[in-house]
């Protein structure tokens, strides 16, 4: 039976019984004990440097006395632990507790674990840094201390999971960030009452006032660059210990559709590459959806040379256009999820080859004809042109519906789903701020770095969303 935990082993004295038993049963946990000097030490062998461990323990304290580890004790680095909960709180951070007449102190002796930085694999650029984040949430704060070197930009420390305790830093500047934002976020952190959390997307969908929405509401981004670029515009930036990822907010749904490639380039160029995006989204949700209603109800609509082609295609194809796009859309969707789960090179190869080989097989088969197999597979090109990836996969989702809709009620079905889409993007918030910003309420100068680039100079103002105290971003004239 493993020792449970009570107040007074949390709160109580720091004694050697007491920091054995929090830690029974674990077989990474070792004691050592200092004849000359009396004292022992407790810590955890996975998390500690040997390095550190030699510095710190093993050579100052071999063969010291009780009055010369007493002096060792109280010089910089060692820290005095008021109880038993900070001496099982620094072991598990990666310190050791260091007992001597019914006093502790801690000395942090952890060693960097997980991979250097490196570049993102899901959001790369062709211009500006191609460093990224990483499972380490000291080296991401050091990174991001790198990009904004001011003693405004503040940090805060909280944590997650009741059994996890994963460490979860907020970052915003201060004098631009917005109090209440502020507040309400740490709010929703401290509510969180789960286990553990592992990863920043899981946390996020704790923390969204519209939790059954297939729309994500915070931004995530794995870019240092882009997370600097969102804590200037007043918003704030949560970094979790052991995820990659960051979080962003308050988020709106054209932030999904931006890329730290646009400011990089000439503000022309990083405007139609904007623009590309949103038609790519227009074409991801509604082109398939649009073949399957004029092909099953508005024929009228297809013109006439094209619709003799259109004729013979459809002629040897048994099922409805219903069926047969929902069919070649699942193929699609096996396709990506098995390129995604595979190993790269071959996942590149099954995206490929199997995309070719299946759609001619499907056509000269008869399961479907060749203008559906050129809608789907446009419809699956688009979808790849939006940069956020949980963006990307809801907008899949969605096509689903208004396939269904198109199948049954024709251009009625596919208008009511369009509806529906505008419907639930108005109703959904972000920090209390409109998802639908800075079209509902509408903003003309968000607009000039929404829909296009806007040139730099004109450009002054920070996101109405964030809602900042210091509206001005730039005096830069043209």
């Amino acid at each position: 039976m493993g020792h449970v935990q009570t107040e007074e082993d949390l709160f109580g004295k720091p004694t050697v019984k007491r920091i054995e038993g929090l830690f029974q049963d674990c077989a990474d946990f070792e004691r050592r004990d200092y004849e000359p000097s009396g004292i022992s030490v407790f810590y955890l062998v996975c998390i500690v440097g040997n390095d550190s461990l030699m510095r710190d323990i093993v050579l100052p304290f071999s063969d010291a006395g009780k009055e010369e580890a007493l002096a060792i004790l109280r010089r910089p680095p060692y820290r005095l632990a008021e109880n038993a909960r900070d001496c099982m709180n620094g072991i598990l951070e990666g310190c050791a507790a260091i007992l001597l007449n019914d006093q502790a102190w801690l000395i942090d002796l952890s060693e960097q674990l997980g991979r250097n930085i490196e570049q993102s694999e899901t959001e790369t650029v062709i211009a500006g840094p191609h460093d990224g984040f990483v499972e380490n949430i000291f080296m991401n704060i050091a990174v991001m201390r790198k990009r904004i070197r001011s003693p405004r930009l503040k940090t805060l420390l909280l944590s997650v999971g009741e059994i996890s305790r994963t460490p979860l830093m907020i970052l915003y500047i201060d004098g631009l960030v917005n109090p209440d934002n502020l507040n309400r976020l740490v709010q929703r952190i401290e509510n969180i009452e789960i286990d553990a959390v592992f990863e920043t997307n899981m946390l996020v969908q704790f923390i969204d006032e519209n939790p059954n929405s297939v729309f994500p509401q915070f931004m995530t981004t794995e870019r240092p660059d882009a997370a600097a670029s969102k804590l200037l515009g007043g918003k704030i930036i949560g970094i979790l210990e052991g995820s990659p990822s960051v979080f962003s907010c308050p988020t709106a749904f054209f932030d999904f559709f931006t890329s730290p490639d646009d400011y990089y380039q000439r503000w022309l160029l990083g405007s139609a590459l904007r623009l590309l995006r949103i038609i790519g989204f227009l074409i991801t949700i509604g082109f398939t959806a649009f073949y399957v209603s004029v092909t099953t109800f508005h024929y009228e609509m297809i013109p006439h040379t094209m619709l003799l082609n259109l004729t013979e295609s459809r002629s040897k194809v048994p099922f409805p256009p219903l069926f047969e796009a929902l069919l070649m859309e699942t193929t699609i969707e096996l396709l990506r999820e098995a390129g995604a789960r595979l190993p790269t090179k071959i996942g590149q190869t099954i995206g490929i080859v199997g995309g070719i080989v299946i759609g001619q097989a499907a056509v000269q088969a008869g399961f479907t004809s060749n203008i559906l197999i050129i809608a789907v597979a446009t419809s699956a090109i688009a979808s790849f042109v939006i940069p956020s990836y949980v963006m990307s996969a809801s907008l899949r989702l969605i096509r689903f519906g208004l396939i269904i809709l198109a199948g049954m009620y024709g251009n009625l079905g596919l208008l009511m789903g369009i509806g529906l889409i505008i419907i639930q993007l108005s109703g959904i918030t972000n920090l209390g701020a409109s998802y639908l910003t800075p079209i509902a309420p509408a903003s003309f100068k968000d607009m000039l770095d929404t829909f296009v680039r806007g040139p730099f100079w004109a450009l002054t103002k920070r996101p109405t969303i964030s809602r900042s105290p210091n509206k001005t971003r730039q005096k830069m004239r043209k």
